[in-house]
C-alpha cells in the first residue's frame, strides 16, 4: 500500500506492508554508542541575528501553516507541525521521517512559516533547521486535532490528555541539577518520527540525545487518551562518571498557595502548575505539598526499587485559581511508573526561588544510589502518565489540602504557625460512626508541637488534622509528618511537609 504526504513541496511516498520498518531502537542506540565513543563536540549553529533578537511576543507570531502539517491529507490519526528556531530556542535539531522503504530527512522550508508582522526575509532563512515539532490528535473532538506531545527547545517535551492545557514538562534526563558545579542539561540531538498506519493509536518516536558526559537512544511510545501515555525507553552510554544522575525528570512551577501565601498582593488565591510530589514505595506513599523558598531547597525520599513518582495537580477547583487565561485548574499531573528493579536510591525534589509564575522553579527525579562510571552502559524503561480526570492516589485517604496561619487571636507575636491538613477517601469513608482515628504526628528536632486537633470534616466526609507549631531556628528548615492510623495500620497517606528556612 503505499502513502503520499506533501511536506513543504516535498512529496514523500512510503510504501507500507506488514514488513518490519527499516529503521529502529538499535539503529538509534549504535549511533549513540559511537557519538559516546568519541569527544564531545558542543552543537553551534549561530542563528541569523533577526532571530536571535526577536522579543518572547514577537517569536509567538512565527506560526507553521496548518495546510502544510505532516499527514494533513492522509487521512491519518496524527498530525505534525514544526517549530521556527528563535528567541532562546536557539538549538537545531534534526528531524526524520521513518517509512517503510527507509529513513527521509524532513527539510526545513521557510515558505511553510507565517512570519506575521515581523522583519524577516524567509529567503536568507532556507535550510536553518527546526527548533522541534508538536503531535496533533482529536483528543477532545473527533473532528478537531489538538496538540497532544511537543517537543520544543531540545532538552524538554510536554504532553496533554483530554481536557487539559499546558503544565509542567518532562525531560530526557538531568545531570547535577542544584549542585554547585552546575547543572549538565543533556539535549535530543535528532529525531524520527514513525509514520503510523490509519487504524493507529500510538505514535512511536526515536531521540539521540548527547551532553559531555553522556549519549543516549530513547524510544517514545505516545498513547493519547484521557490520561495520555508516554511509554519511555532508553540505553545511556557514559563518556565520563556522573556524581548525581536524575532519571525521569519532571519540571513545574509553584509560586503560592494556601500554605504560603504570596508576599504581594493578587487576585489569585493559589498559582502553580502543581502542588505537591506524590511518592510510591513498597510500604508507603508520601506526599510533601511544594513551597517557593527563599534559597535553594533540596529534599529527597529515600527507597527500593520505588513504584512510581510524580509532580501533581490535585487541586482541580477553579475557584481556588481564578485565572481565565492560564487555567491552572486544568493542568496536568504526571505520574512516573517505573518498569522493572531500580534498585536503591531516592526520590529528589529541588525547589528554586522565584519571584514569578514565568520560570519553571521545581525539579523531580530518580537518583540511583550507584552513579553510573566512565565506558557504562545502562537501561531504563518507565512510562509518564499525564492526568486530570483520573489522577494517580493512594488506595489510602489522601491529603486533599494544606492550609496555614498565624493560629488564631493573639498568636501573631509568639512565632507560632497553624497548619490544617484535610485528609479524605480511602478507608475513611469506610469507618464506622463511632470510629475516630488517630493522628500520628512527628516534628524535627527544630521545632515543638503547641498544639494538636483531629476534627471531622462533615462536608468532606473526610478528617482534619490541625497543629500548631514553633520552630526555634528560622534559619534553619522545620520538617513535619502526618498520619492517620486506626489500630495499628496507617489508613492514609503520609503528609511530608518542609517549612523552609528564612534567610539571616
Amino acid at each position: 500500500m503505499a502513502r503520499k504526504a506533501l511536506l513543504g513541496g516535498l512529496l514523500i511516498l512510503a510504501t507500507f506492508s506488514q514488513a518490519a520498518l527499516a529503521f529502529d531502537f538499535n539503529d538509534v542506540a549504535r549511533r549513540a554508542k559511537e557519538l559516546a565513543g568519541k569527544p564531545y563536540v558542543r552543537p553551534d549553529t549561530p542563528l541569523p541575528k533577526p532571530l536571535t533578537d526577536l522579543n518572547y511576543d514577537q517569536y509567538k507570531e512565527i506560526r507553521y501553516k496548518a495546510d502544510r502539517a505532516l499527514w494533513r491529507s492522509n487521512k491519518l490519526p496524527f498530525e505534525v507541525q514544526f517549530y521556527h528556531p528563535g528567541l532562546y530556542f536557539n538549538q537545531i535539531v534534526k528531524l526524520n521521517l521513518v517509512t517503510a522503504d527507509g529513513v527521509r530527512k524532513i527539510p526545513f522550508q521557510p515558505e511553510n512559516f507565517d512570519y506575521g508582522r515581523n522583519n524577516i526575509d524567509p529567503d536568507k532563512l532556507r535550510d536553518l533547521g527546526f527548533a522541534g515539532f508538536r503531535v496533533h490528535f482529536p483528543l477532545n473532538d473527533k473532528n478537531v486535532r489538538d496538540e497532544l506531545i511537543a517537543f520544543q527547545g531540545a532538552s524538554f517535551f510536554r504532553a496533554l490528555g483530554k481536557n487539559q492545557v499546558y503544565g509542567e514538562s518532562a525531560r530526557g534526563l538531568a545531570i547535577d541539577t542544584g549542585e554547585l558545579s552546575g547543572e549538565e542539561f543533556p539535549v535530543f540531538r535528532e529525531f524520527w518520527i514513525e509514520w503510523p498506519r490509519p487504524e493507529d493509536r500510538e505514535l512511536t518516536i526515536y531521540a539521540l540525545l548527547d551532553s559531555r558526559r553522556v549519549s543516549g537512544a530513547y524510544r517514545f511510545k505516545v498513547r493519547p487518551g484521557d490520561s495520555t501515555a508516554t511509554e519511555v525507553k532508553s540505553r545511556l552510554y557514559f563518556r565520563d562518571g556522573v556524581g548525581k544522575l536524575g532519571i525521569a525528570p519532571l519540571t513545574s512551577m509553584f509560586l503560592y498557595a494556601s500554605h504560603q501565601p504570596p508576599a504581594t498582593d493578587d487576585y489569585r488565591p493559589e498559582v502553580h502548575d502543581s502542588e505537591g510530589l506524590s511518592v510510591q514505595t513498597d510500604g508507603e506513599w508520601i506526599w510533601r505539598p511544594l513551597v517557593n523558598p527563599k534559597r535553594l531547597l533540596i529534599t529527597s525520599f529515600g527507597a527500593s526499587s520505588p513504584r512510581g513518582f510524580g509532580l501533581m495537580q490535585r487541586d482541580r477547583d477553579f475557584a481556588h485559581y481564578e485565572d481565565l487565561d492560564t487555567r491552572y485548574d486544568r493542568k496536568p499531573s504526571v505520574w512516573v511508573v517505573p518498569k522493572g528493579d531500580w534498585g536503591r536510591g531516592r526520590v529528589e525534589l529541588v525547589q528554586i526561588p522565584t519571584k514569578d509564575a514565568t520560570n519553571d522553579n521545581v525539579v523531580a527525579y530518580w537518583v540511583p544510589e550507584q552513579g553510573p562510571h566512565a565506558g557504562g552502559t545502562m537501561d531504563l524503561e518507565y512510562t509518564l502518565f499525564w492526568q486530570a480526570n483520573q489522577e494517580t492516589r493512594p488506595p489510602l485517604a489522601w491529603v486533599a489540602q494544606t492550609r496555614r496561619d498565624r493560629g488564631g487571636v493573639g498568636r501573631d507575636t509568639d512565632n507560632s504557625l497553624r497548619y490544617i491538613v484535610d485528609f479524605q477517601g480511602g478507608p475513611l469513608e469506610f469507618l464506622k460512626p463511632d470510629q475516630k482515628p488517630v493522628a500520628g504526628l512527628w516534628i524535627s528536632d527544630n521545632g515543638e508541637i503547641l498544639e494538636r486537633q483531629l476534627v471531622r470534616n462533615d462536608v468532606t466526609g473526610g478528617w482534619r488534622v490541625i497543629m500548631r507549631v514553633r520552630r526555634a531556628d528560622d534559619a534553619k528548615p522545620l520538617e513535619m509528618r502526618a498520619v492517620l492510623r486506626n489500630g495499628d495500620d496507617n489508613i492514609s497517606e503520609t503528609w511530608a511537609y518542609i517549612l523552609p528556612p528564612e534567610p539571616r
